[in-house]
């Protein structure tokens, strides 16, 4: 199913998924209104509770009614008493109604026969028939009203649930189907509470007893209607929820995806060489900025990369084409004039082809350890550095060349000895080169770092040549086989291991050497 889905996946924008996803997130209160019919089961709530209203005013106007009642004791409106001196004291009745809970009864059967209804019963239904027509015009509630045995004018329902529960003082709401239902809207079969009726029966105490009951029912309140006689409130708060979620699709596309798209496009301006990346919308998220920081910094690294290939490039083909074309010169001298040529002449033609080639192999030897150097990584070793200046002092002292050091024993850093080891011995080796009788390796700790600094005694590196000593292939010693690699070669190394090579003012040469 999820390959199947990956293949089938339509390409989306991102403000689609964003507004897709709150357009759900929205619809969701409603679907579950409708689903979990909350909204149906609050209508059914509600008409129980106007039935209760009406059957307690209605009983206690009925027990004012009632014959023989005695003043002060008519009515016992107070929920269930358990004092032992008022056994008929009655339930209030529980707003326990519930769609999902509560169980459907079959249709209420038709009364079944039995005696009269008792005289005082007859005489109060008699009396309370006014206000009875009145309010069941006004609700469209059916009112019964039965005797202390649950009789009433068509006959007895002692037998119902309900008027057995109220004969006992308990006033008790149940849920029956209406036999007489006929769907009247279109989608009405969607409501479980269209083809019910709540019936609510009540006592009636008169001087402390149970003299009768009153019986009410009614049809609820339908789903489609009450939503209909709704619509204004429903119609606004549909109007909210989608203002609310238009508001969070634009403050969610400026956060996110007007910059990405704005990103897409810068980058994509970077990588034709058009353009540059902006800075971040001050309406981005906060990660949404750090990516355009991240990006900014990404393009610099590229174009400072590519200013470097492109002005290497330009430089090897400048250093392999003097060798080469010096090659190729006595090559076509010696295809066009050797046999005229002299032994001494022949030699010194091959002597110089030979130096040119010696020259190419040293060339592309010393690219291949600067391509090495650039893309070194580092490793999590570290380097004795009284051990390593020591060693390479050795190394290279004799011949008139002396070495100092003032290394601290125990002084490390993290970089592997022989890399260190190369990095100074080409130091000292360019030392001596340029003409310096002395140079010192002087090693001291700096914060979480260690700076080595290597000084000589020669003439030193003129000003103008001092701001390119580390471009690649510059070198003032070219006729004596200098390649103008080490420095860069240098550089690269250290900075494979988080380190940095710097040249500083002072007599002679200073190098200083920064390690981690």
């Amino acid at each position: 199913m999820k390959a199947w889905a990956k293949r089938h996946w339509p390409r989306l924008r991102l403000r689609t998924i964003l507004f897709a996803t709150l357009f759900l997130v929205a619809a969701l209160p409603g679907v579950g209104a409708v689903g979990l019919r909350v909204y149906e089961n609050t209508l059914v709530r509600q008409t129980e509770a106007e039935l209760v209203a009406q059957g307690a005013a209605l009983a206690a106007t009925a027990a004012l009614l009632w014959p023989d009642v005695l003043p002060g004791r008519a009515v016992v409106a107070s929920p269930a008493r358990s004092d032992a001196s008022d056994p008929y004291g009655y339930d209030a009745p529980d707003s326990g109604i519930d769609l999902s809970t509560t169980p459907i009864l079959p249709e209420r059967p038709a009364a079944t026969a039995a005696r009269d209804m008792t005289a005082d019963a007859v005489a109060a239904a008699r009396r309370l028939a006014p206000v009875a027509a009145a309010t069941k015009a006004e609700t469209l509630a059916s009112l019964t009203l039965l005797d202390r045995d649950g009789v009433g004018p068509d006959g007895s329902y002692a037998a119902l649930t309900e008027v057995a529960a109220a004969l006992q003082g308990r006033a008790t709401t149940v849920l029956r189907r209406n036999g007489a239902y006929r769907a009247v809207y279109r989608f009405e079969w969607l409501s479980r509470a269209a083809a019910i009726r709540v019936h609510h029966a009540r006592p009636i105490v008169v001087n402390g007893r149970v003299v009768g009951v009153l019986l009410l029912s009614r049809s609820a309140r339908a789903l489609f209607k009450g939503l209909y006689e709704d619509r204004g409130k429903i119609a606004l708060g549909i109007v909210l929820i989608f203002g609310t979620l238009v508001f969070l699709s634009g403050l969610l596309s400026r956060g996110i995806a007007r910059p990405i798209e704005a990103l897409g496009a810068a980058t994509r301006a970077v990588a034709s060489g058009r353009g540059e990346v902006p800075p971040a919308p001050v309406t981005a998220a906060i990660e949404i900025q750090g990516l355009y920081s991240d990006f900014a910094i990404m393009a610099e690294a590229i174009e400072r990369r590519s200013r470097y290939l492109r002005d290497f490039a330009h430089a090897v083909s400048h250093e392999f084409k003097t060798p080469l074309a010096g090659i190729r010169g006595a090559l076509e001298l010696l295809a066009e004039h050797g046999d005229t040529m002299s032994p001494d002449e022949r030699h010194r033609f091959l002597t110089n082809a030979d130096a040119d080639a010696d020259r190419l192999a040293l060339l592309v030897t010393r690219l291949l350890d600067l391509a090495r150097a650039d893309m070194g990584t580092g490793g999590d070793g570290r380097a004795d550095l009284a051990a390593v200046a020591h060693r390479v002092a050795d190394a290279e002292r004799g011949n008139g060349f002396a070495v100092e050091v003032a290394v601290p024993a125990g002084l490390s850093a993290r970089i592997d000895a022989a890399t260190l080891e190369a990095v100074l011995a080409g130091l000292l080796a360019n030392s001596r080169q340029a003409g310096a009788s002395s140079a010192s390796i002087v090693a001291v700790g700096e914060g979480d770092g260690v700076s080595v600094r290597v000084s000589d005694t020669g003439p030193g590196i003129p000003p103008a040549d001092r701001a390119r000593v580390f471009e690649p292939f510059f070198t003032t010693r070219r006729t004596t086989g200098g390649t103008g690699l080490g420095l860069p070669i240098a550089a690269s190394l250290l900075d494979a291991h988080g380190g940095s090579l710097v040249l500083e003012d002072g007599p002679g040469t200073v190098f200083v050497v920064r390690l981690r």
